[in-house]
């Protein structure tokens, strides 16, 4: 009834047009056929004095824009914005947590020092209250000190989830500015690096993709949990409805270890040995090309137009003569090709990668390794093949392995042969960047001696990234505690810490404890976590309905998009907009950075300012100033600028793509490689050949290929495969002392007080294991305890806990509930290329306690 003549709700049609005391004097309601005549609705009184702001979600990397309604100064709503692309006024179960983490009773009130030197899991820190002034002197003051004995690389910034320019942002001119090379280290390699690093090996965008689901024929899903934790989640949700009901229906192919809510709704479940799927994908490709099922308008073809792929047979690559330019017209002429070699479009290498690597890579071959069904594997691939368009895609399970790079850089080249990439409809291509304003100053003009030529400047990262250790790594976070324990490359001082909780995520967490115990620690959290209990200093930051804080897009849809969070209300405590934190200690360092960041002022200036792009960059929606953003709640720009059509890419125009690109232009913007194509014989792997056949054994004249790897496992001895994925209500680890998020944390076994370990029913039994049984899971790191559920869709060499769980910290209701934390007994083990943490890829011993 309530919806019937309406389209809404009650509940919501009277949030909405509460909105500031507004009455409500001409409604008309009727309910046809009942007696009850349409007739004006009463003056009704006042509402309450609501207001309803935009926002963006925090409970995940999704950015979804909400609605949040706050009555009488109370937030007590959230939905999705209708105004939003990524929401269209939606929401997953995890959005209306936000009023959790805003009223949390647990939540740090204001700013505190420590005053029990001693640091441990059951040391009280013996936090004591004081003032913001207090707490931004005592840190600018040990910066200062620091820079006064040449010692400020000892510096340095964690961060975890990083939105925009005004916190993450700013992070590079703070560290150019002070002078460490430490600011800053970003959680990407404990999150999803080594999809990134696939596609920068392959084609040259050290990024993750964006895709048009709507318009994609077929998906083949290697390890994604599409329907859990892969992003935006809220959206791909949606997306999977329109995939599901229009026509044709898109068909979905799930590859994964486990039973996920992805495999389950797919077409077709694929079950995997863990670590094999670059061997599958492989395989996929010998079936596709030896078929000609591959997208010529995007490969190429051989010159006699037939296919010479045979299984065991090698090809040849065709022989261009040279261009020839015309003295008077400057006109280039290319001559056809001699023989019957292929000829390359937008690859480089096929030749090469088919004779040393792919010609003998059959079915029949990946079933030995993966354990995958030959006929299965010939099967999906034909139908990967002849269904256009099509994607592969990909995340954390393929490449969460010692092999990870090599696994996803196969898993991308089934795009490369199906002409997905940057397909005219259907297909995947890389986030445009937002058009922002610039800064009131430039941070090069406020850079004093030290910051332009100080010894800081010859010591690498505490974390080894991008250095001979870690060449082709943009970050390493689990290494910095460690290599900070072993002094190697030096000890840190002093660390701040942002929306990250390394003690408890990194991968064998206990070296952090014990490494963090010497450091002068800075957290930031509103929260109590592990981290936290070791801090020095506490400044606790705003929640996300409580601060200003812009966050451009993460791949999406292509097209440039950004949203802002307004503050629904007032802080409820004594806490700070981090960037504003950083500001405030920026002020506070001595010489010109002091005066940079005193011109800086504030992070609503910076937001001000980045607003200014818009005046010369309206959004579709309008929004051309920082009041029309603050009131939109987002920018966006459409469409998306190139694309790929029958052998050519096209540039937009203003009014259509019109513009064929040269091979120089979509060299700069789009296939990023050494070629300037998409390269089956990498060029990035190619120059760090020698470091990858020192670490991984791949002869050096082989590195570039894509090719098999066989993966490392850790484990000591343990039979059974050990994974830890994330659930939807996982909320990146946020949500553990939520009470209604622990509730549903895991509905498929249950779980309403711990987080199950899920195990196949005859791996139970044949360990004298029953369901509900308390366990043991030991590795060669450590072992901890938890409760099992039968699960008969598991492969039975596969134990699945889902992280979650084990907290020593993080307030009332997470603090001490089992399980143990799966991160305790994975070993700190990572792909030697995209430095990514081999968290899947451990094997442990189970046993019933």
């Amino acid at each position: 009834m309530d919806k019937i003549n309406t389209g809404i709700s009650r509940r919501r049609f009277l949030a909405t047009t509460g909105t500031g005391a507004l009455t409500v004097s001409a409604v008309t309601v009727g309910l046809p056929g009942t007696g009850v005549e349409n007739t004006a609705a009463q003056a009704q009184a006042a509402m309450p004095n609501t207001k309803i702001t935009k926002n963006i979600c925090a409970q995940c990397p999704a950015r979804c824009g909400i609605d949040v309604y706050t009555t009488d100064g109370r937030v007590h709503a959230i939905y999705g914005d209708t105004g939003n692309p990524i929401a269209n006024g939606k929401g997953c179960p995890k959005m209306h947590l936000g009023t959790y983490f805003l009223y949390d009773p647990d939540r740090f009130k204001g700013p505190m020092k420590r005053t029990n030197p001693k640091k441990g899991r059951n040391e009280d820190p013996g936090f004591v209250p004081i003032s913001w002034d207090e707490a931004l002197d005592i840190v600018a003051n040990r910066l200062n000190d620091l820079r006064d004995r040449g010692e400020s690389h000892r510096f340095a910034h964690f961060y975890g989830r990083g939105w925009g320019p005004t916190d993450a942002g700013l992070y590079g001119d703070w560290g150019k500015l002070y002078g460490t090379p430490n600011s800053a280290i970003g959680h990407a390699s404990m999150c999803a690096e080594g999809s990134k690093r696939a596609k920068q090996a392959t084609d040259g965008n050290n990024s993750y993709n964006s895709y048009d689901y709507a318009n994609t024929n077929y998906i083949l899903n290697f390890g994604a949990s599409f329907l859990e934790a892969f992003r935006p989640y809220n959206y791909l949700m949606q997306m999977w409805g329109k995939m599901r009901s229009k026509s044709p229906q898109t068909r979905i192919t799930s590859i994964d270890v486990r039973m996920s809510p992805t495999m389950a709704a797919s077409d077709r479940a694929v079950y995997i040995k863990p670590a094999t799927d670059g061997a599958m994908a492989l395989a996929v490709a010998h079936v596709i090309l030896t078929e000609g099922l591959w997208d010529r308008e995007f490969v190429g073809d051989f010159a006699d137009g037939r296919n010479h792929f045979v299984t065991g047979q090698p090809i040849e690559a065709a022989v261009m003569p040279e261009p020839v330019t015309d003295p008077e017209t400057g006109e280039v002429t290319q001559a056809a090709p001699e023989g019957s070699g292929f000829v390359e479009l937008w690859t480089h290498g096929i030749a090469r990668w088919w004779n040393e690597e792919l010609k003998d890579r059959t079915p029949e071959w990946a079933e030995e390794i993966t354990e995958v069904p030959a006929s299965t594997i010939r099967a999906v691939a034909r139908e990967f093949g002849t269904t256009r368009p099509a994607m592969a895609i990909m995340e954390r399970g393929p490449t969460s392995h010692t092999n990870g790079t090599y696994a996803g850089m196969a898993i991308h080249a089934l795009n490369a042969l199906v002409g997905s990439l940057y397909a005219e409809k259907g297909g995947m291509f890389y986030q445009m960047g937002v058009p922002y304003g610039g800064l009131p100053v430039n941070a090069d003009d406020y850079m004093d001696d030290w910051a332009k030529n100080g010894a800081w400047k010859d010591y690498p990262r505490i974390d080894k990234a991008r250095t001979e250790e870690w060449p082709m790594a943009s970050h390493m976070m689990q290494e910095a505690g460690p290599n900070h324990l072993k002094g190697d490359p030096y000890k840190m001082d002093t660390a701040m810490f942002y929306y990250t909780n390394p003690i408890w995520t990194a991968p064998n967490p206990q070296v952090w404890e014990e490494a963090l115990k010497d450091v002068f620690i800075i957290e930031t959290s509103p929260f109590p976590s592990e981290t936290a209990m070791y801090a020095d200093i506490i400044m606790p930051e705003h929640t996300y309905l409580e601060r200003w804080q812009d966050s451009p897009t993460y791949p999406f849809e292509g097209w440039p998009m950004t949203a802002l969070r307004v503050p629904a209300v007032e802080p409820i405590y004594d806490t700070k907009h981090f960037g504003d934190m950083l500001i405030e200690i920026g002020k506070r360092i001595n010489g010109p950075m002091g005066d940079y960041y005193r011109e800086i002022d504030n992070v609503e200036n910076i937001l001000r300012h980045r607003a200014k792009g818009f005046e010369a960059n309206p959004g579709d929606n309008g929004v051309n100033s920082f009041e029309s953003w603050a009131e939109k709640g987002v920018w966006y720009k459409k469409p998306y600028h190139w694309h790929h059509r029958r052998g050519k890419f096209y540039e937009w125009d203003g009014e259509g793509y019109n513009v064929e690109m040269t091979p120089e232009d979509v060299k700069a913007k789009l296939l990023k490689t050494p070629s300037g194509k998409f390269e089956f014989a990498s060029g990035f792997l190619e120059a760090h050949a020698d470091y990858i056949e020192r670490e991984m054994g791949v002869p050096a004249d082989r590195a570039g290929l894509i090719q098999w790897v066989p993966p490392v496992h850790t484990g000591g001895g343990g039979d059974l495969y050990f994974v830890s994925p994330k659930t939807p209500m996982h909320a990146e680890g946020r949500s553990g002392n939520i009470p209604h998020g622990i509730a549903i944390h895991q509905p498929i076994v249950g779980g309403k007080n711990t987080v199950y370990l899920e195990i196949h029913p005859d791996t139970g039994r044949a360990r004298g294991i029953r369901d509900g049984d308390r366990v043991r899971i030991t590795s060669d790191v450590a072992s901890i305890e938890a409760y099992c559920r039968f699960m008969p869709g598991h492969r039975r060499d596969t134990i699945v806990l889902p992280m979650e769980h084990g907290h020593w910290a993080h307030g009332r209701w997470a603090r001490g509930r089992l399980p143990g934390h799966s991160g305790d007994v994975t070993a700190n083990v990572s792909d030697p290329i995209s430095g990514l943490a081999s968290y899947y890829t451990g094997k442990v011993k189970l046993e019933r306690v």
